[in-house]
């Protein structure tokens, strides 16, 4: 699906201005020694680009890493993901500071940069490897996501479609996914998709996000 609407934003991206080829000086990303002390959460919810662009712009978040999980086969690539027959879904995961940012805070991010009650997609991305998925590493957050989906379903007519699931694995996406917006600012999709996504999140917590990395 996000092939297609590449193809259908062209227009729109030629007509881009050059401002928005623009990178902003932002903190070079943590190696896997600085990584090491962080407490960990991963989410599912649409296109990994923008959800691991999202996270990283929030305060306390040091990484977010685009991949794969939920599924349960070891012979992994991008293209066999995304005919959404492998039980995978594109996902990001987070490593936050917990004295800065709690779990709760991250359920509240994720939540609010979706629409909850889709099932099987997020927006115009369509299919199982789209769908939204909560997962957790112990019962703890088990009763703090069971907690917060049922508050926000006082808000909706429909029911939350996004699944929680126990975290098993978490396989990292080929390198051309990580940081795709940060590299490819204009790229179509990301323009018309994946940046009004992070703005309009942004726009809702503002005191959230990091200083320079507004979109």
């Amino acid at each position: 699906m996000k092939t297609s609407l590449i193809v259908i934003a062209i227009i729109f991206q030629a007509l881009a201005g050059c401002s928005q080829d623009k990178k902003v000086a932002r903190t070079p990303h943590p190696g896997k020694k600085e990584l090491s002390g962080m407490s960990q959460a991963t989410f599912a919810a649409g296109c990994f680009w923008h959800e691991e662009a999202m996270f990283e712009s929030i305060k306390g978040v040091k990484e977010a890493v685009s991949g794969y999980a939920g599924g349960t086969s070891q012979d992994l690539t991008y293209e066999k993901i995304e005919m959404g027959n492998t039980g995978y879904a594109e996902t990001v995961n987070v490593y936050y500071d917990s004295s800065i940012i709690d779990f709760p805070t991250l359920l509240k991010i994720y939540f609010s940069g979706q629409d909850p009650t889709q099932v099987n997609g997020q927006g115009p991305d369509l299919g199982s490897q789209y769908r939204s998925i909560v997962f957790y590493r112990n019962n703890f957050e088990k009763s703090l996501i069971e907690k917060y989906i049922k508050e926000i379903q006082k808000k909706y007519s429909e029911p939350i479609a996004a699944e929680i699931k126990p975290f098993t694995r978490f396989w990292i996406a080929e390198d051309y996914h990580q940081d795709f917006i940060e590299k490819n600012p204009s790229q179509g999709y990301v323009q018309t998709v994946s940046i009004p996504e992070i703005r309009k999140l942004q726009k809702q917590y503002p005191d959230l996000v990091k200083s320079g990395y507004q979109y």
